[in-house]
Parts: structure tokens; C-alpha cells; sequence
């Protein structure tokens, strides 16, 4: 039982990362000479200096950005109310409330995620490609979806 918790524990920590760094990283479009995330545009200038700027007010954008946002946020909640049910939580019992919102957030992500998809284009047109904090955002989504459904299984054992 002490393995299945640190597994989980590791899996959820692992999300927990990947949402992070996703979201944060300059890396969702990237070219020559330029990069591109969810806050900011960068662009190579005279000399190898990078020069940043704001991202668009792109309604899409911003929907992209509370997306990522919120997914951060039921992650954190999740792992908070697993470890609270892990002690409250009467024998027998299941994590659903855990799961709930792990399956929340795997659902923002994968929200975010399919919107810059397909907008992506109206922004910086088909001359950059997907950066690794996209693909990041990517691989998130089936491990939160994972890990929820590992919650809403799990039942409290002594």
C-alpha cells in the first residue's frame, strides 16, 4: 500500500511539474531567431540579445492562459485534499473529491491546449513551430486524466 501511495504521489507531483513548466517556459512557438509562450514574444537582436515583448490581448489567448491557470490550480487543490482525505478519510472510503478535481484539471489543459491549436495560426501564421513547453502541456493532460481516475478507484485501506 506504502509503494501504491508513493506512486501516485510521484505521478501527481510529475503533473504538478509538467503544468508548471508549460506554462511558464518562453517555448509554445518557436523559429529561427524567435520564441513565443502564453506571456511573451521574444525575437533575437543585434548582437544575440533577446528583445520581449507582451504577448497579444488575443481573446483566445487569454482564454488559453486561465486554462493553464486553472489546471495549475485543481492540481494543487487535488494533492492538498488527497493528502486531507488521507488522514480523515474513514476505511473503505474513496477519493473522489481528489479525483474530481485532477480530472478537472486534466480537462483545462487539454481545453488550453486544443484552443492554441487551432488559433495558433492567427497569431504568428504557419512560419514557427510547437515548442517543447506545448508538447509538455500535451503529455500533462493524459497523465492528470490518468491520475484522476487512479483517485476515483483508490479506496482508503489501514
Amino acid at each position: 500500500m506504502l509503494l501504491l501511495l508513493l506512486g501516485i504521489i510521484i505521478l501527481h507531483v510529475a503533473v504538478l511539474v509538467l503544468l508548471f513548466v508549460s506554462t511558464i517556459v518562453s517555448s509554445w512557438l518557436v523559429s529561427n531567431g524567435y520564441s513565443a509562450d502564453l506571456w511573451q514574444n521574444c525575437s533575437e537582436g543585434v548582437s544575440s540579445t533577446w528583445n520581449c515583448l507582451s504577448s497579444s490581448n488575443n481573446e483566445w489567448l487569454q482564454s488559453v492562459q486561465a486554462m493553464m491557470i486553472l489546471s495549475i490550480i485543481f492540481s494543487v487543490l487535488s494533492l492538498f485534499l488527497f493528502f486531507c482525505q488521507l488522514f480523515t478519510l474513514t476505511k473503505g472510503g474513496r477519493f473522489y473529491l481528489t479525483g474530481i478535481f485532477q480530472l478537472l484539471a486534466g480537462l483545462c489543459v487539454v481545453a488550453g491546449a486544443s484552443i492554441f491549436t487551432v488559433r495558433h495560426t492567427e497569431w504568428h501564421g504557419d512560419t514557427a513551430s510547437f515548442g517543447y513547453a506545448y508538447i509538455l502541456a500535451w503529455v500533462a493532460f493524459p497523465l492528470a486524466i490518468i491520475s484522476g481516475i487512479i483517485y476515483v478507484i483508490l479506496r482508503k485501506r489501514e
